[in-house]
């Protein structure tokens, strides 16, 4: 039983690290950089084109197959991937810090896109590997400790680094986001990866040899793609996709145009700054929440409950919007939406580790999270266009409206029987 308990631990533990240490630097692009460029000056039209630095994590897909199937497989599968990448992404980053963002505004942009793909491709092996590490009856709590590594994570690449930026600058700011991604690759440095299964799924079955059915080559760019088409062809899956999609197009818009509104409105940079930290904070709760009811419910009544907050929780910007910005009205709607947003998030990844094989787990989980970033890149570029066709306010109630549809599109994704195949599960690897 002690065993057990350590055993678990660890699985968690790893979990936990993994996704704070990728999230650290996404976090820091897509939160912590448009601030302070809109502080410098940049207008909204600009820093929702310098967004499109995201463009890996939303594409990630159409490398996620070679993650799927080569390696070193003395250092583990997936093991190899996480760790050459967080350690280029640390190296890139501590570069970085000795970019001069008046004079060199291009050169940082090119390295901050290496760090973006190199997230993107960490993220694909870091889904894989939690994949095989969670039986399926682990996943509720699993993906409860994936967001909260994620909340940490967005806690300090986010809220944390603004607070840091205007203490201590440019460059000891990225030196210290440097060190904590190196700082978190520990845990997995001292992980032993079980040998990958084979890959048996229908959907990449029709590319393996018969000589090997473990390392298959791929038979052209037609065969190629077929992995991805297949995917889409599965029951419900094309509903899903859609959820995702335009969940995050709908939240993204209201929670990244809520950060630029702060500025307009006076907020300070450092005040901006924790209330982040205490939007991540509150993630942590949601997703902490949202794995009991899961267990409780089921996916799909839970995954309502979820949407109907969080569509509750979009219209709650309007407050500001209309002048009011007295500290204990920010400090509630920031934790309204960010409560809602932990509850969603580990709502989502647990259905859609359901809809992963763990044989093609880097591909089939990496297929449905680029659906839900490809949601956020229109939501950031055309965010300012609406902000000046419709305003603020009108741009909530879009947003809201958005995730009302999906709320609708819920039932018609589930299937009577979720379709996770336990019998490959039980074959994924232990800590």
């Amino acid at each position: 039983m002690v065993l057990q308990k350590y055993s678990s631990f660890k699985k968690y533990g790893l979990l936990g690290s993994l996704y704070l240490s990728q999230s650290l630097p996404f976090i820091f692009l897509g939160k912590a950089l448009p601030v302070m460029l809109r502080q410098e000056g940049l207008s909204l039209t600009a820093i929702g084109l310098i967004s499109l630095l995201i463009l890996p994590i939303t594409f990630k897909f159409l490398w996620s197959p070679l993650i799927d199937r080569y390696s070193i497989p003395a250092l583990g599968h997936y093991r190899f991937w996480i760790i050459m990448l967080q350690s280029l992404v640390a190296i890139v980053t501590a570069g970085c810090s000795l970019i001069n963002l008046e004079t060199s505004l291009p050169l940082l942009l090119a390295g901050m896109l290496v760090i973006a793909i190199g997230c993107a491709s960490q993220d694909i092996a870091t889904d894989a590997l939690a994949l095989g590490l969670l039986e399926p009856q682990e996943r509720g709590f699993g993906n409860a400790i994936q967001c909260i590594g994620v909340s940490l994570g967005s806690m300090i690449g986010g809220g944390g680094m603004l607070i840091l930026l205007n203490h201590l600058g440019w460059q000891n700011s990225l030196l210290i986001l440097s060190s904590l991604m190196l700082l978190a690759l520990l845990p997995v440095l001292f992980h032993r990866e079980s040998p990958k299964p084979p890959i048996v799924a229908p959907i990449t079955a029709p590319l393996l040899s018969k000589r090997d059915r473990r390392s298959p080559p791929f038979q052209g760019m037609l065969d190629y793609f077929k992995i991805f088409l297949d995917f889409c062809q599965r029951p419900r899956m094309k509903v899903w996709l859609t959820i995702l999609l335009l969940f995050n197009f709908g939240y993204v818009l209201s929670a990244y145009l809520f950060d630029l509104l702060l500025v307009d409105l006076n907020i300070s940079l450092e005040n901006v700054g924790w209330l982040e930290v205490l939007s991540t904070g509150t993630n942590i709760l949601g997703s902490l929440i949202a794995s009991g009811i899961i267990a409780q419910v089921g996916r799909q009544r839970s995954l309502r409950w979820a949407f109907s907050l969080a569509a509750f929780s979009i219209l709650s910007y309007i407050a500001p919007a209309l002048g009011w910005v007295q500290l204990p009205i920010l400090v509630s709607l920031t934790v309204l939406t960010s409560l809602a947003l932990g509850v969603v998030v580990t709502n989502a990844f647990t259905v859609m580790m359901d809809k992963s094989y763990p044989a093609s787990a880097a591909t089939d989980y990496a297929i449905q999270a680029s659906f839900i970033t490809l949601g956020s890149i229109p939501a950031r570029v055309v965010g300012g266009l609406l902000v000046s066709g419709i305003g603020y306010i009108g741009v909530f109630l879009l947003s809201s409206a958005i995730v009302g549809l999906c709320l609708l599109l819920i039932p018609h994704s589930f299937q009577c029987h979720t379709p996770v195949d336990t019998s490959v599960a039980s074959k994924s690897s232990r800590v």
